[in-house]
């Protein structure tokens, strides 16, 4: 499987953003980028670049003038994981199959448009895992939801 380390960043400064942002009086209050690239250690570049991906995906705002930056455009229980992934232009692969019809490596190049032996299965693994992150929020990771089962940790 292949996540970006867009996508993974994404969700890391996302989380950052909503702990630090606490609601307050129906809107969250905004966080410098600055502030969550020192707290995640990332570029600050990389960073504002992430986040106007996830401005124009609707899922932050930005705030300008003094006490300017960022916050959540809507509560973090109604923010899923995958639309994060999504918003930050990074898809999650599961196949090295090539998209559009073209056929995936190790299939017959005699057959135009055929699937390997394993596409099946790699793709319903990829349906899984977005099944998974769409059925978690940002307020479920703060609240350490889902946890590992002590036995994977």
């Amino acid at each position: 499987m292949q996540l970006s380390a867009r996508g993974r960043y994404a969700v890391m400064a996302m989380v950052d953003l909503a702990a630090r942002a606490p609601v307050r009086s129906g809107a969250s209050s905004s966080v410098p980028l600055a502030e969550i690239a020192l707290g995640q250690r990332i570029s600050l570049a990389y960073l504002e670049q992430i986040f106007c991906r996830l401005r124009r995906a609707g899922l932050v705002l930005a705030v300008r003038g003094p006490g300017g930056g960022y916050r959540l455009a809507r509560a973090p229980a109604e923010i899923a994981i995958i639309e994060i992934i999504r918003g930050s232009g990074e898809p999650i692969r599961t196949t090295r199959c090539r998209p559009g019809g073209l056929p995936c490596p190790g299939s017959s190049p005699a057959l135009p448009g055929a699937r390997c032996r394993t596409h099946a299965l790699w793709a319903a693994l990829g349906h899984e895992i977005e099944r998974f992150l769409g059925s978690v929020t940002l307020a479920d990771v703060l609240a350490g939801h889902p946890a590992i089962p002590a036995a994977a940790a």
